[in-house]
């Protein structure tokens, strides 16, 4: 089935309700020829800890926090039946070809039975011994006896080139269904901590403070750990046992070397294989490897004999077929293919090589070039460029020249030395090349998964490794390096796998080749990819670094999409570190390197502004009416100090909470920018207030039987000789109170009298101040503009009131307002007596000065007028 056209859509039945093209039939001349629809981009949905990555390989992942309905349920334990079935593909897969004899394992009883009563008990053991000396069997071997001692069996891992969290990963997935899931760490300590396993660890490559760090995490578990000795140590309080792996003794040496050559051996083959045994100190990968120049010689033995018994022209039979007892005993002796010296038989990889056939020795030369790294099977034929190039992995199996690593092969010990030195590393760069091509478009393909990339992923690295040194400027419109597209394309595929150790790598070499080749917009998908790794995994500062250098490479390339991708990042990252997203990208500053400033004054004034003086006060005004100086904060205190009506009980002028003293030191853009925002929300907020107040006081006087409005437009206070509206003038000048005078101020803040207590508008038209066009220059309500420089100053108020008013509760005429009476009135006389209110500052009248910032004040030399934004007396 083709991948791309998934069955029943190609045909029209996919409920669209629009039929599909119709293809041509497979006989047709043009089947060839039809148009093949792109393959879409794959996408793949990821759960990490709190935030949900969909894996992008064109414009860049993207990641945010995972919604509720994403995240995933608790996962659940393997049964025996998958875990047997996890284990299955996680072992290296049988080479094609002919089947090679199983060796069996000798000499290795004893240590055999100390692991599995030491597994047992529970303890955790460290199998050390040198490369080639059998580790990895004996591993396999003790796996297989500590089948049922723990519920969840046991979970082979592969520790080569592996961390310790990666392990911990390695090892949730091994025994949790848990896919397309990451969790953090915390999450991760809590499900390892009930596995209950004996888990096998071969090819381990950290201890110290690193392997005490995966034996805490996993209380319930029983490690069996192999690695070198040049690997170090446990830590000196670690509880872990140690098992020396020695070497095989002279005897059981030469009965592994009839063993691997199938036959008996002869005296001189004998006394060969006893001086092997003393150079190689007793490493049982030795004599395989000797074993297999014995089958060569052997089989080169039995050609010869049957050219001379058939003829060249005459059909032989193979030479597998010849049976060992065929060739004759004395046939060394004759000269004619003797025993290999010495120092051949030590280290025979170039000679077992030299023995091959041409895809196996091509194969070899794959391997170096790779760094030891050998391709999986699949592979081999279009790398070699041989249909039956998978038939190579079998003989390098059975010469002893690979050795299984987990699921896949690679070179044994000291086999990438020799074949270097023999002459097989010629051209690896040219063989690195058409392997990063191969790989590219392999890790590519629409019907590959991300676990078979992740598999392969040590050869891809080692292809990246070997090119990108190698990496060198493009030329304009030419086609991406092969290094960058080979990390372009697998980089995606190792994330959607989750083998993010890989990842990093990848885009690490992917950003290198990338910055080598002048490749602007790869290497800004690079650095995104690389912020939100470092994202998923909580360090947040790299990722911010990451991302703000991915959004200045694409902003340089006008990238609209990417750059909005890199920007949600970006705001995810400042939303978990509680920054201010991008400042430092925009600024160009380190807040860490910011000195430090002096505190900045109490009420928030900024030190930049100096506080003004206090006002003096002057005969006319007293003491309590004299305002408190204004702060210089370019920043209101209180946005609605002006124009929101107080309560009775509040104090003439009200104090702003000061900051504490740690925000009040911050100083630089940050508290420059929080200042300004703060200015212009106090500033909106104060313009719709004023806006508000105003517009209630223009409308709240509209009616018919107001007197205001029953005398015309410029009233006379003695136009009828009955009113004697002039002697509220005269009640003044008496200090007695007149007849008609308002006595308490109704519920919209105007006076009744007493005989009509029905709240009328305060004194008559004549007594209103006039514009210029003589309407009412100010309503009751209506704060007042800055005043004129022909505004009059206040008449003194009369030292002992009447009596006092109790405060106006109207909002349309606030208590201590500075729209209360307008600083502008025509005559002193139409003044309403001083009231007070409870904290004893006279208001409600022009003259007051205790009205709060943003109302009109009263200067030293008397004059009117308001403060400005920076609290000055206009």
């Amino acid at each position: 089935m083709d991948p791309n056209n998934p069955g029943p859509q190609e045909y029209g039945h996919d409920g669209d309700g629009h039929p599909s093209r119709r293809r041509p039939p497979r006989d047709s001349l043009a089947s060839d020829f039809g148009q093949h629809a792109p393959a879409l981009a794959r996408t793949v949905r990821l759960v990490c800890g709190d935030h949900l990555l969909t894996v992008n390989p064109v414009d860049g992942s993207e990641i945010e926090v995972c919604p509720p309905a994403e995240r995933p349920a608790r996962p659940e334990k393997r049964t025996a039946a998958e875990r047997a079935e996890a284990e299955r593909a996680a072992r290296a897969p049988v080479p094609p070809g002919p089947a090679q004899p199983e060796l069996p394992l000798l000499a290795r009883q004893e240590q055999r039975e100390q692991l599995v009563r030491l597994l047992a008990r529970g303890r955790s053991v460290r199998l050390v011994g040198p490369a080639g000396s059998g580790r990895t069997r004996l591993a396999h071997l003790v796996a297989e006896d500590c089948e049922d001692l723990a519920p969840d069996g046991v979970v082979r891992l592969s520790g080569f080139r592996r961390t310790a969290e990666d392990l911990l990963y390695d090892l949730f997935h091994a025994v949790f269904q848990a896919p397309r899931h990451r969790p953090e760490a915390d999450e991760l300590a809590r499900y390892v901590a009930e596995i209950g396993a004996v888990v096998v660890v071969d090819d381990l490559e950290f201890g110290g403070a690193a392997l005490d760090e995966l034996l805490a995490a996993t209380p319930e578990c029983a490690f069996l750990l192999t690695a070198t000795p040049d690997v170090p140590a446990p830590a000196a309080g670690s509880d872990v046992e140690e098992v020396v792996l020695p070497g095989l003794d002279r005897a059981v040496s030469l009965d592994l070397l009839e063993r691997a050559a199938g036959r008996s051996l002869t005296e001189e083959e004998a006394n060969w294989g006893g001086d092997l045994w003393f150079e190689s100190e007793g490493l049982p990968l030795r004599f395989v490897q000797a074993g297999a120049l014995l089958r060569q010689r052997d089989r080169r033995r039995a050609d010869a004999s049957a050219v001379d018994e058939f003829g060249v022209f005459q059909d032989a039979p193979p030479a597998d077929a010849v049976p060992a007892d065929a060739v004759p005993a004395d046939a060394d002796t004759a000269g004619d293919d003797p025993l290999p010296p010495l120092g051949e038989a030590a280290a025979p990889a170039p000679l077992l090589a030299a023995r091959l056939s041409p895809s196996a020795r091509a194969t070899l030369r794959f391997a170096v070039a790779l760094g030891g790294e050998v391709p999986h099977q699949a592979h081999l034929p279009a790398l070699v460029g041989d249909t039956h190039a998978d038939a190579a992995l079998g003989e390098l199996a059975g010469c002893g020249l690979v050795t299984p690593v987990g699921s896949r092969y690679r070179l044994a010990t000291g086999v990438l030395t020799k074949l270097q030195a023999a002459g097989y590393a010629d051209g690896a760069e040219e063989r690195a090349l058409t392997a990063a091509r191969h790989y590219a478009w392999w890790a590519g393909h629409p019907s590959v998964t991300p676990e078979r990339v992740c598999a392969e992923a040590d050869a891809l690295l080692a292809a990246l490794d070997v090119l990108v040194p190698a990496t060198t400027p493009s030329e304009e419109g030419a086609d991406s390096p092969p290094a960058v597209h080979l990390a372009r394309t697998a980089a995606p595929a190792f994330a959607a796998g989750l083998h993010w150790s890989a990842w990093e790598r990848a885009l690490r070499a992917g950003a290198e080749a990338a910055r080598a080749s002048g490749e602007v917009a790869e290497q800004a998908y690079f650095h995104h990819e690389l912020g939100v790794l470092a994202l998923c995994r909580g360090r947040l500062d790299r990722a911010r670094a990451e991302l703000e250098t991915a959004i200045g490479l694409r902003g340089a390339l006008a990238d609209r999409r990417g750059t909005v991708a890199g920007r949600r990042a970006l705001a995810l990252v400042a939303d978990r570190s509680g920054s201010a997203p991008g400042l430092a990208a925009v600024t160009g500053e380190d807040p860490a390197a910011r000195p430090e400033e002096p505190a900045a004054p109490s009420r928030g004034t900024p030190a930049a502004f100096p506080a003004l003086q206090p006002p003096t006060p002057s005969p006319a005004t007293p003491a309590a009416a004299v305002p408190r100086t204004p702060t210089a904060s370019a920043v209101p205190r209180t946005p609605t100090a002006s124009a929101v009506p107080r309560t009775p009980t509040a104090s003439a002028v009200p104090r702003t909470p000061t900051a504490p003293a740690a925000h009040r030191g911050r100083g630089g853009l940050r508290s420059l920018a929080r200042r300004n925002l703060a200015a212009a929300g106090a500033g909106a907020v104060l313009v719709a207030v004023l806006g508000t107040v105003v517009t209630l006081g223009a409308t709240s006087h509209n009616d018919a039987d107001d007197p205001a409005t029953r005398g015309g437009v410029h009233p006379s206070a003695s136009q009828d000789p009955g009113d004697d509206s002039l002697g509220a003038d005269k009640a003044a000048d008496t200090g007695a109170p007149a007849a008609g005078r308002p006595t308490d101020p109704g519920p919209d803040g105007t006076y009744g009298t007493a005989d009509d207590p029905t709240p009328k508008a305060t004194g008559t038209p004549s007594d209103r101040p006039t514009g210029v066009h003589g309407s009412p220059s100010a309503t009751p309500g209506t704060p007042s503009g800055p005043a004129s420089p022909t505004s009059t100053k206040p008449t003194p108020r009369p030292s002992t009131p009447s009596k006092t008013p109790k405060p106006s509760s109207s909002p349309s005429e606030p208590s201590g307002s500075p729209s209360a009476s307008s600083s502008s009135s025509s005559s002193p006389s139409t003044s309403p007596p001083a009231t007070t209110n409870t904290a004893g500052a006279p208001t409600g009248t022009a003259g007051s000065a205790s009205a709060p910032a943003g109302g009109d004040t009263v200067s030293p030399g008397g004059r009117t007028g308001s403060p400005d934004s920076t609290g000055m007396v206009i």
